[in-house]
């Protein structure tokens, strides 16, 4: 059976805060990063990043009554949600309604953005497990690669080592050496080559782990891979608490072009969106140089740096102190950069 967890009562006291500025009594929950986020990690999808199969009408009170159809509502009940009613409908009817004058979570989706940002410590430690996991699990593949396998191949024993780590692959992407400069590289027949990336979102209890890594087997690293190392660097000092994410994709374009990687005409962070703050989703929100959220303290980034054959991206967390790397695998080579551990290619020559 679910049980309440620590973090919901302070949960709780973010929704009431957002409830005084609807100046409202009752809020409806129907995104999936919204109860997730609420009821403590609970699966409300089916197919993986798909609509919510419930929803949740959450009183000032605490009180909460969760709708869901006939041929959902028991696993819910049974395994994912504690600390609320449930109410059922025929599977063909919609859960989704809000009573009259109640307002939804698309009236305040800045606001419960803004309640999800800082993560409290029980998200923090379930965090953490995640992404060590996720990134144990990444190396115990990689390192049994073989250059003929197919992105195919690697791409089946990625989502099998994700789901073995008790979470779900929001994201598996597979780029042998003739596609490395495809941005979102989803995983073909060709064979991997001389050299491969790997990307992968896992996700458990809601939040979601994202990490990249190359692996070679025969040639050299990039040379520019030197350089992204330094514009990510950049971009971790750029990622301070209370700082606009706008003001920091503008310290990001100007950290590719300081470290010679792009061209006046065809300026390099153009080329590949840059990530964000992630958590309840994998970017919540995509930065942009027109986002106006706020670097919150204590909160979940995945930045993913990226030009043709060279990527980075750890899902980090941000203090006063800078970052803390979860999806790090102490047995995976690494760098030195500015005082933080950085991953290189895994050499399989």
């Amino acid at each position: 059976m679910p049980a309440l967890t620590a973090d919901r009562p302070r949960k709780h006291e973010r929704l009431v805060r957002i409830l005084d500025e609807l100046d409202a009594e009752s809020i409806l929950l129907t995104r999936p990063e919204n109860l997730a986020w609420y009821f403590d990690g609970a699966r409300t999808q089916v197919p993986i990043g798909g609509a919510s199969v419930c929803s949740a009408l959450v009183h000032r009170d605490g009180s909460a009554i969760v709708t869901a159809p006939e041929n959902e509502i028991e696993r819910l009940a049974d395994e994912e949600i504690a600390g609320a009613e449930f109410q059922r409908v025929p599977w063909y009817a919609p859960f989704a309604e809000a009573p009259h004058g109640v307002p939804t979570d698309t009236d305040a989706v800045g606001a419960l953005r803004a309640a999800r940002a800082a993560l409290l410590p029980a998200e923090r430690e379930r965090y953490a497990e995640l992404g060590h996991s996720a990134a144990a699990a990444v190396t115990a593949v990689v390192r049994d690669a073989r250059p003929t396998m197919t992105e195919f191949e690697l791409a089946a024993d990625l989502a099998r080592a994700v789901h073995g780590i008790g979470a779900a692959p929001a994201v598996v992407l597979v780029a042998g050496s003739e596609r490395g400069g495809v941005q979102h590289p989803v995983p073909t027949s060709a064979p991997l080559g001389d050299r491969a990336l790997v990307v992968i979102t896992a996700v458990r209890h809601g939040l979601h782990a994202s990490l990249s890594r190359w692996v070679r087997f025969r040639g050299a690293e990039p040379s520019a891979s030197t350089a992204l190392r330094e514009v990510e660097a950049d971009v971790f000092a750029a990622t301070r608490p209370g700082r606009a994410l706008s003001a920091v994709v503008v310290d990001i374009a100007a950290a590719y072009a300081r470290h010679g990687l792009g061209s006046p005409d065809r300026p390099a962070w153009l080329a590949h969106h840059q990530g964000g703050p992630t958590g309840y989703l994998g970017r919540d929100p995509k930065a942009s140089p027109h986002t106006d959220d706020l670097v919150a303290a204590g909160g979940a980034f995945a930045w993913n740096p990226w030009v043709p054959h060279a990527k980075l991206e750890d899902t980090v967390l941000i203090d006063d102190a800078g970052p803390r790397v979860l999806t790090a695998d102490p047995v995976w080579p690494t760098t030195a950069v500015r005082g933080l551990r950085r991953p290189l290619t895994l050499d399989l020559t």
